[in-house]
């Protein structure tokens, strides 16, 4: 990728959904803020070796680009429904594909959606050890939404709302001062 990039990955295997649209909501955003280019996928964008592959090599070519993707991205924008109080069985395993230290020092935003605030915690105790476990940078700001706070799959709520636009402005110090814009809200 050329001109630099914020890429965002959901967590989900279908379509429409509360996750992806919450990940391309804050890929949205921080595209915009500091005109970086953007992509979303979530899991079927990844074809039908997802499942069985042992390498990111046994994936398809839609999926080896989408992790060639990911491993290129400036800012990296995760996000997944909590199933079962963690991250999807797939996501886990499209993470499990990647090189240990692909993604060291890279700044990863976290999301992640529930059906009720007692899932709240996932970002905490499930998303943070595993971007640790990677030694990327993961924000401080994570973002965690509900059924209530969406409606036709778009952020609704102003507290939602604030807390993307806190985790957006903390994506600054990760890039480069000529390749940010700055805008008059700052």
């Amino acid at each position: 990728m050329p001109n630099p990039a914020v890429v965002g990955i959901s967590g989900n295997f279908q379509r429409p959904s509360k996750s992806r649209s919450l990940v391309a909501d804050v890929v949205g955003r921080i595209g915009k803020q500091y005109g970086l280019a953007s992509e979303v996928y979530d899991l079927i964008d990844f074809g039908d070796t997802l499942g069985s592959a042992r390498h990111a090599g046994n994936l398809d070519d839609a999926g080896e680009r989408i992790i060639a993707r990911i491993l290129a991205a400036d800012v990296l924008v995760v996000g997944t429904p909590t199933y079962k109080g963690s991250y999807t069985g797939l996501f886990k395993h499209v993470i499990d594909l990647l090189d240990p230290f692909a993604l060291q020092g890279k700044p990863v935003l976290l999301t992640a959606t529930g059906g009720s605030d007692r899932h709240a915690l996932i970002i905490e105790h499930q998303l943070r050890p595993l971007f640790g476990f990677f030694m990327a940078h993961t924000l401080p700001t994570g973002i965690f939404a509900i059924d209530r706070d969406f409606q036709d799959y778009e952020i609704v709520t102003e507290h939602i709302g604030s807390r993307i636009a806190q985790a957006v402005r903390e994506v600054r110090p990760f890039l480069n001062p000529r390749d940010a814009i700055t805008s008059a809200a700052e």
